[in-house]
């Protein structure tokens, strides 16, 4: 069982000076989602009571509803770190994704940002500042000098000293910090950073790979104009950093499909951790067993997520997308295709709702690539080619060099008929306790990560310098010749 802390931010440590005008912020007496101080942490209470619009009936949207705008962050150097000879985690999967959405031609779709790089105080929203401080000074070549405080914060085998440690952070980090400002200023309904997601980090330590939690420093960022914020975590990885960091509110709803058992890292998302105090109930885990199939999935996923969408009335939703649920990967044991993971994408963007999608593990880097790129063609809804395009990785793709390779594997799939149901049953006794759509008072809202005029068409001289992002194009500005000019200098790999 996790151990939440008391995360409401009390301290006298400095935050942004608060903006004129109001916006949704937390419970009575308390100056709404700021962020976190040093030593105070993430969680933020709202009043109960008087609950806005409950169980409305919320659903996907009918089919034909007016495309979105979507914005893609892209750092050219992010896929260039590197853990460590034999590490699974392998940021270079990032270069071979953009690739693909580049040759795809997909980028002209969307809004492509080189982003923000992340600060040490944009961290400490809710890390410890003694834990980024040791992220910030520490290399492969001093670390002998840091033992202590490498044990202390858990950095070592799984969570390694490489070189760029704090830069890697810090590119990761500040790409899901600007999505979520871009969407809380409304400057696109979608925002992609698959560079992200990397959910098991904890305010004092780093877990599983993940060293700086990008998903809840970009929650906190949405809770600033998001009286609500539903996440959902399809990883095979139970979300337990962001389940602790939130499990005492309802402002944040955590809901995390993973598998569960024989000692399964990170070993919680037990079905029966359900939240504590304010967050009670709004806490939701889905423990599956090996071999789960995208029937299977399908069968929990829709209903779930669709009565948590009724009851719970987010107005924003973060969607971590790792991909080591997908059959064939290295550390799974699941059996998901590209196109059922894809599907539980597509049925979460149905909703309308602001949505920051993020990445997460996967370690098979081939099958990582053609699952993001896929879903990136999901968001942006555009067709795309079964037979990969040319590019400067097309061997990585061997050998059948197509999108939806078959990644099915001879695991059996251990979750039956009755164990599913058993499941959907206390997961739909529980999201009856809600209190449906949790009321917030509403406050001062503090000042934005990044300065934006809100405003519901993208405007490009808001979005900072041109070298920095590129424009979606309209259907009929697209060339297919030899000589054509379709921006595509203006993207880098």
């Amino acid at each position: 069982m996790l151990k939440p802390q008391n995360l409401i931010g009390h301290s006298q440590a400095s935050g942004p000076t608060p903006a004129r005008g109001v916006a949704w912020a937390g419970g009575a007496g308390r100056s709404g989602p700021a962020p976190v101080p040093q030593g105070q942490a993430a969680c933020l209470r709202s009043t109960h009571g008087g609950g806005g619009a409950g169980g409305g009936g919320a659903g996907p949207a009918p089919a034909g509803t007016m495309a979105k705008t979507v914005a893609y962050f892209y750092d050219p150097d992010v896929g260039n770190f590197h853990y460590g000879a034999g590490h699974p985690m392998k940021p270079h999967r990032l270069a071979l994704t953009h690739s693909l959405v580049l040759h795809y031609g997909l980028y002209k779709k969307m809004i492509v940002f080189k982003p923000y790089q992340a600060s040490q105080h944009d961290m400490c929203r809710f890390h410890s500042e003694d834990y980024i401080d040791f992220l910030q000074r520490v290399s492969p070549t001093n670390m002998q000098g840091f033992t202590k405080s490498l044990n202390a914060f858990n950095v070592g085998d799984d969570c390694p000293v490489f070189p760029g440690l704090f830069e890697f952070c810090s590119r990761y980090t500040g790409a899901s910090l600007q999505g979520a400002t871009q969407l809380n200023n409304k400057i696109c309904d979608i925002a992609i950073n698959w560079a992200g997601g990397l959910h098991h980090a904890k305010k004092f330590e780093a877990s599983g790979f993940c060293y700086v939690n990008d998903i809840v420093i970009g929650i906190l960022e949405l809770l600033k104009y998001h009286p609500r914020v539903l996440y959902i975590d399809i990883d095979i990885h139970h979300g337990d950093g962001v389940q602790e960091a939130f499990y005492l509110t309802d402002r944040v709803m955590t809901v995390s499909f993973h598998k569960y058992g024989n000692y399964f890292f990170p070993g919680t998302g037990d079905m029966y951790e359900v939240g504590a105090e304010s967050g009670r109930y709004y806490c939701l885990n889905v423990p599956l067993r090996d071999g789960i199939d995208d029937q299977s999935y399908k069968h929990l996923f829709q209903p779930v997520i669709n009565q948590v969408v009724d009851f719970y009335q987010p107005t924003c939703i973060v969607l971590q997308c790792g991909a080591d649920s997908l059959g064939c990967d290295r550390l799974g044991c699941f059996n998901l295709s590209i196109r059922g993971h894809g599907e539980c994408v597509e049925y979460v963007k149905s909703f309308n709702i602001p949505l920051l999608v993020l990445g997460g593990g996967g370690y098979t880097v081939r099958n990582v690539a053609r699952c993001w790129t896929y879903e990136t063609s999901l968001l942006v809804e555009e067709a795309i080619s079964e037979e990969l395009p040319y590019s400067e990785y097309f061997e990585y793709f061997a050998p059948d060099f197509t999108l939806h390779p078959d990644v099915s594997t001879r695991i059996e799939n251990q979750n039956s008929r009755q164990y599913l149901d058993q499941i959907r049953q206390t997961i739909f006794e529980n999201l009856k306790m809600l209190n449906h759509a949790p009321s917030v008072q509403i406050h001062d809202v503090p000042a934005d990560l990044l300065t934006y005029d809100r405003t519901d068409e993208a405007d490009a001289e808001e979005r900072g310098p041109e070298e920095n992002y590129s424009r979606p194009e309209a259907p009929n500005e697209f060339y297919d010749g030899d000589h054509d000019n379709d921006k595509e200098s203006d993207v880098e790999i």
